[in-house]
């Protein structure tokens, strides 16, 4: 069972940045399609950002200019950096893995953006 792992996350004040990371447990990072959702009490769960296999990447219009994902194959990480963060972007962020019909999902990390 491949297990994903979130960490990065925390309180920060509006205007602040965070870099999340999902540690896998596997050799996915590269094989998979990978992605950032996040989901706060009350409202659907939301994609934030994806990436491909061959690198092509997705963002919530929300996010855009603002965030960036990318990964590291060499050490089976996602990265979700977040930039000039506001309070709208408080959530528990989730990483998710799509190979197929094979799903994963790491626990999530809360961020809080507040001041």
């Amino acid at each position: 069972q491949v297990q994903l792992v979130e960490s990065g996350g925390g309180l920060v004040q509006p205007g602040g940045s965070l870099r999340l990371s999902c540690a896998a447990s596997a050799n996915i990072i590269s094989a998979f399609t990978m992605a950032w959702y996040r989901q706060t009490p009350g409202k659907q769960r939301e994609l934030v950002a994806s990436i491909t296999t061959i690198g092509s990447t997705v963002y919530a219009d929300t996010v855009k200019g603002r965030f960036t994902i990318s990964r590291d194959n060499t050490k089976n990480t996602l990265y979700l950096q977040m930039n000039s963060l506001k309070p709208d972007d408080t959530a528990v962020y989730n990483c998710y893995a799509r190979n197929y019909g094979l799903v994963y999902w790491g626990q999530g990390t809360q961020v809080t953006v507040t001041s």
